[in-house]
């Protein structure tokens, strides 16, 4: 009779477990406290607008005599090294883990803000930003990965969309500091935060999925439970995640032949073309050169205030993402993003041109702060958060950390392309063609969106692997 009710128990217990329902608030912490690395890389990116036109500011705290090539080069170096760690993160995401892996970047983090720090030479600038870069590239790769396999597939969206905002976070931060300290204080602030991030983050656990490809059911488990909360039933979902790894491991071939199949070849695409599109925006002009556009402008509310403006919307627009990304869906805030990018960089455009051919501009000296604004709005709503978030989503577990990996290199290329020669091209073909140039790639990245880019809200990782190979 004991062992009778002892049976009617313990399947009361699992028929209770199975309709309590996971709890989120461990998902959110732990997402929030891996993105706490992009808060660090926000600041790191951010740097040199409180630096000033040509590093002004950046030379009379440091007493340093920095030409005008020397400082483009100071503010891109960080992208170069942001595309190198790309490389090889997703090596390392795949040998040590996904949190092990962010961990370890908290070294270079460390050693490049201390060299900025105590930099008496452009030399050391150049190796403090390259290695600064060199952590805060990681993030943007590694991050992804983590939480979309922390995540359940209906907050995986917002979650995904935390990136953005604590790199926006960090680039605002970047903006108050630097308009009311020295360029020496700004760069302590920014050394700490990724100690910060190491505190924190150090307790959270290592992603369950990563502990099933290195077969490890049991540490899996745990850390499942650690996310979903104890009184969950977490062997469901447990199961099919391994049932996947499975499946893909009995169809494992080289990658050479992986690469050919419809779903990756399509997802590649995918991936590439919005870290094509996302740079070739010009929002990195705008986050590197904030402060210079609108001292060109003639604006006339002061231009730190403006930066920091322009940061606090870029914070709520991220913001905003993240709360309606899982309801209103990836593809029609990417297209909302690009169609008003291209009109707003358009009107800048039109407002460097009036001002170049010596129309009186000083009755609409607010319109660049008002263009970069929605600009900054928009780019944070969609084209910001959504392609790192689509990194996690789309690529199969076989290539992800080499196909996220490459798509990340790419994408800091092309930063690197765009802050690196846009003084040159700006001084070519003028500031307002230059604006008119961002804008036609603006037009042609909605087309690619709508023409390409599939909707993943709500869906599995396995469903959208299903639907990219077959199509739809």
């Amino acid at each position: 009779m004991n062992l009778e009710r002892v049976g009617i128990s313990q399947q009361t217990l699992v028929s209770n477990a199975e309709d309590v329902p996971a709890k989120r608030l461990p998902q959110y912490v732990a997402a929030m406290a891996a993105t706490l690395g992009s808060l660090s890389a926000g600041m790191t990116l951010a740097w040199t607008s409180p630096a000033g036109e040509n590093g002004i500011n950046l030379k009379s705290t440091y007493d340093i005599e920095i030409s005008t090539v020397e400082f483009s080069w100071i503010s891109s170096l960080t992208a170069v090294g942001c595309a190198i760690i790309c490389v090889l993160i997703g090596i390392f995401a795949d040998l040590i883990g996904r949190k092990s892996s962010m961990l370890l970047m908290v070294v270079p983090f460390t050693i490049g803000w201390l060299l900025i720090i105590l930099a008496n030479s452009v030399t050391m600038f150049y190796i403090g930003r390259f290695m600064t870069g060199l952590s805060g590239g990681a993030f943007f790769v590694a991050g992804p990965i983590y939480i979309a396999e922390i995540a359940e597939n209906d907050i995986r969206g917002a979650l995904g969309s935390y990136i953005q905002i604590l790199t926006t976070i960090g680039i605002l931060l970047s903006y108050v500091f630097g308009t009311f300290v020295n360029m020496r204080i700004l760069s302590i602030i920014s050394g700490i935060v990724p100690l910060i991030f190491f505190t924190v983050f150090v307790f959270m656990p290592e992603s369950p999925i990563y502990y099933l490809k290195k077969g490890d059911v049991e540490s899996a488990r745990k850390s499942l439970t650690r996310l979903r909360g104890a009184c969950y039933n977490i062997e469901n979902e447990l199961q099919s995640h391994k049932n996947a790894l499975e499946e893909n491991s009995k169809n494992t071939v080289s990658f050479r032949t992986v690469i050919k199949s419809k779903a990756v070849l399509k997802s590649l695409v995918i991936g590439y073309g919005l870290m094509i599109f996302q740079q070739l925006s010009g929002v990195n002009v705008v986050i590197f050169y904030t402060n210079s556009i609108f001292q060109q402008a003639g604006s006339t509310l002061e231009s730190g205030y403006s930066t920091i403006i322009v940061g606090a919307m870029q914070v709520l627009a991220a913001s905003t993402s993240g709360l309606i990304v899982d309801r209103a869906g990836r593809r029609i805030l990417l297209l909302m993003s690009a169609i008003f990018m291209c009109l707003t960089t358009c009107i800048l455009g039109v407002y460097f041109y009036l001002s170049r051919i010596k129309v009186d501009v000083s009755s609409i000296g607010w319109l660049p702060l008002v263009a970069i604004c929605i600009y900054i709005i928009m780019f944070n709503m969609g084209f910001g958060p959504i392609p790192w978030t689509m990194m996690g989503e789309i690529f199969s577990p076989e290539v992800k950390g080499v196909a996220a990996s490459s798509a990340g290199f790419l994408n800091w290329v092309l930063v690197f392309i765009v802050t690196k020669f846009f003084g040159d091209l700006s001084t070519a073909i003028g500031l307002d063609a230059t604006f008119w140039l961002f804008a036609v790639l603006c037009l042609i990245g909605a087309f690619f969106v709508y023409l390409l880019v599939p909707e993943t809200k709500g869906k599995s990782l396995e469903a959208i692997q299903r639907e990219l190979n077959s199509g739809l």
